[in-house]
C-alpha cells in the first residue's frame, strides 16, 4: 500500500473537516477573514515547530527561497479567505468543488502566456468544467438562490489562489525545505490577514468559549498545520496521479459533513455538476502528468518512482 497515498487522502479529509469547522464558526458570528487568519496563525506555530525540529537544509539564507514563498504566502491567504466567503454565501459543497477547479486555471494561465497550446482535450476539458459549474451552481435558474453571484465568484478565486500558492510553494522548495518555504508563505499570509481582517471587524474578537477555542484549535491543527505537512510528504511518496485521485476525499467530505451537519442538500443536476467537474479536473490532470512523464522520457530524462511502504 502506499503511504503517500494515505497520507494525501488524511490531508483531503482533514480539509473537508475544516470547511465544516468553519461553517460552525461563521455561524456563531466569526467573520470569515478572521476564521481565516486564525488558521493561518495556528498553522504557523505548526510549521516552525517542524522547522525546529527539522533545521537541516532549510535554504533560510536563499533569497529565492523568500521570493517565491512570498508569493506562495500570497496565494494561501486568497485561498483560505475566498473560500470561507464563498461557503458563506453558498454551501460547502459548492465552495470545495469550485476550489477545485484550479487545475483548469493553470491551463488558462499556461494558453494566455503561450507556455502551452491549446488542444482539443484540454479545451473539452475546460468546456465540460465550465458546464460543470453552471449545473453546480444553477446559473441557468436565477430564480434557484442556492449560492449568490459573490459565492460563485470567490469560490472561483479560492481555486485561483490555489494555484498561485502551489506555483510559489513548488518553485520554493527548489531552494530550500518544505518546512522552511511553507513557515515564511504562513508568516506572509498571517501579516496580510491581520490588515484584511482588522479593517473588516474593527479589530474586534468575538466571545471566546471553551466550544469556540475548540473549533479553532481543530481548524487551525487539522485545516492547517498537520494536513499541509501530511499532503506534502504524501506527494513525495505517491505518484501524481494517484495523488490527484485520493485528493477527491476533500470535496467529498465537505459534501457530506455539509448534508449531515447543517442539512445542505444539492439537487439531481447539481450532484451531476459537481460529479462532472471533479471526474474531468481529476482526468485532465491525470492526463497532463502523462504527458509531462512522456515528454521527459523521450528527451532521455527517467522519473524515478516514489518510495513504496509495505503496510
Amino acid at each position: 500500500m502506499y503511504i503517500g497515498s494515505i497520507f494525501v487522502a488524511l490531508a483531503a479529509l482533514f480539509w473537508g473537516i475544516t470547511g465544516a469547522i468553519a461553517t460552525q464558526l461563521m455561524a456563531l458570528g466569526w467573520d470569515a477573514a478572521l476564521v481565516s487568519l486564525c488558521r493561518g496563525a495556528i498553522g504557523l506555530l505548526c510549521f516552525l515547530a517542524w522547522l525546529a525540529l527539522r533545521p537541516q537544509q532549510s535554504g533560510l539564507s536563499n533569497p529565492q527561497l523568500w521570493k517565491w514563498s512570498l508569493l506562495a504566502g500570497l496565494g494561501v491567504a486568497g485561498n483560505f479567505t475566498f473560500y470561507f466567503l464563498s461557503i458563506a454565501e453558498g454551501s460547502i459543497a459548492i465552495a470545495a468543488t469550485l476550489m477545485y477547479c484550479a487545475p483548469v486555471f493553470v491551463y488558462l494561465v499556461s494558453f494566455a502566456l503561450k507556455i502551452e497550446r491549446p488542444t482539443v482535450i484540454n479545451c473539452g476539458a475546460i468546456l465540460l468544467v465550465m458546464l460543470g459549474i453552471v449545473l453546480l451552481t444553477r446559473l441557468y435558474d436565477v430564480s434557484a438562490g442556492d449560492v449568490t453571484a459573490t459565492g460563485i465568484v470567490t469560490g472561483l478565486l479560492a481555486g485561483l489562489s490555489y494555484t498561485l500558492f502551489i506555483f510559489g510553494f513548488k518553485h520554493a522548495s527548489v531552494h530550500g525545505s518544505n518546512q522552511a518555504s511553507l513557515s515564511i508563505s504562513f508568516v506572509v499570509m498571517v501579516g496580510v490577514m491581520s490588515v484584511w481582517s482588522g479593517l473588516r471587524t474593527g479589530f474586534a474578537l468575538p466571545a471566546l468559549d471553551s466550544q469556540t477555542f475548540a473549533l479553532l484549535a481543530g481548524l487551525g491543527f487539522l485545516g492547517a498545520g498537520l494536513s499541509f505537512v501530511l499532503y506534502f510528504q504524501g506527494l513525495k511518496l505517491s505518484l501524481p496521479t494517484v495523488a490527484s485521485i485520493v485528493a477527491l476525499v476533500e470535496p467529498v467530505t465537505a459534501t457530506l459533513l455539509g448534508y449531515a451537519i447543517f442539512a445542505q442538500q444539492l439537487k439531481g443536476l447539481q450532484i451531476a455538476g459537481m460529479v462532472l467537474i471533479l471526474v474531468t479536473v481529476t482526468a485532465l490532470t491525470i492526463y497532463s502528468n502523462w504527458q509531462r512523464t512522456r515528454m521527459l522520457r523521450k528527451r532521455g530524462i527517467e522519473i524515478e518512482p516514489p518510495a513504496k511502504e509495505v503496510s
